[in-house]
């Protein structure tokens, strides 16, 4: 669904949200376009959750309104004490929780209204208990999964076009670095395919032995060098691609005679 027509103005809910568990750590990256109408703007699609025995950021895809609600409520129970996680599993159930929560409140409201309760979410992070940092995809009925080596990232919101790259070439051992590229490059091949999803994007890097996300927004013009470098390679590549195979299409098509015989009937 591209967007939701209300009152005459198309809400524009899709987005662009990753994040990558290799054997060094994790990646996360969003952008950061918000359409309204024929308004743009732009907001935080990375939010540091504040957990004190650890590190752990959220993203989410689906209507603001149901992940501002959800998101808040569990912040205030984390600052009041009466949510106490160890492990980011256990985040990510106090969070489906809360979700359950909105939906219970809010989703006839929603559904009489033409909208979908259709938040997804990532959680990324490591806490106290957690062996290595870790990510969890939530599911908009509030259960999760978590994202394992064989199958290492996930993708929320426009989740198709970065889906190639990513199949091909990231593994579990892939170096933290070579996965930052790779978050980027999917969310580059998303961008060029579609108008609702493009710069600033927010990154965020925890590795193995980092206490914190290393942090940071990115506009186009930063990337560029990259972009242009890209694009140059992969033109190079399709001009350099073994093609052999197709020769024949290109032989000069052979010519057939035909030849027409005729029956002599005696009288």
């Amino acid at each position: 669904m591209l967007g939701i027509i209300r009152h005459g103005v198309t809400m524009n809910n899709m987005t662009f949200c990753i994040a990558l568990r290799v054997a060094d750590g994790v990646v996360a990256l969003a952008d950061t376009r918000i359409v309204r109408g024929s308004t743009v703007s732009n907001k935080f699609k990375i939010s540091n959750v504040p957990v004190e025995n650890g590190a752990a950021v959220v993203m989410t895809s689906g209507l603001r309104s149901v992940r501002d609600k959800a998101v808040a409520r569990l912040e205030d129970r984390i600052t009041a004490g009466s949510v106490n996680v160890d492990r980011l599993h256990e985040l990510a159930s106090a969070l489906g929780d809360e979700l359950k929560r909105v939906r219970a409140e809010d989703g006839d409201s929603l559904a009489d209204s033409g909208l979908s309760f259709n938040v997804n979410g990532i959680l990324a992070g490591r806490l106290e208990q957690d062996p290595e940092p870790q990510v969890i995809h939530l599911y908009p009925e509030g259960n999760w999964v978590s994202v394992a080596p064989e199958a290492p990232y996930v993708i929320i919101g426009r989740s198709y076009y970065g889906k190639p790259i990513l199949d091909r070439l990231l593994h579990f051992d892939t170096p933290l670095g070579d996965a930052l590229s790779l978050a980027y490059l999917a969310f580059d091949a998303t961008r060029a395919s579609v108008t609702d999803v493009d710069f600033p994007i927010d990154v965020g890097v925890l590795g193995n032995n980092d206490e914190q996300f290393r942090q940071a927004r990115f506009e186009g013009e930063d990337l560029a060098a990259a972009h242009s470098w890209w694009t140059h390679q992969l033109a190079i590549s399709v001009r350099t691609l073994p093609s052999d195979w197709a020769d024949v299409l290109w032989q000069a098509p052979s010519v057939q005679t035909t030849t027409t015989s005729t029956e002599t009937t005696s009288p």
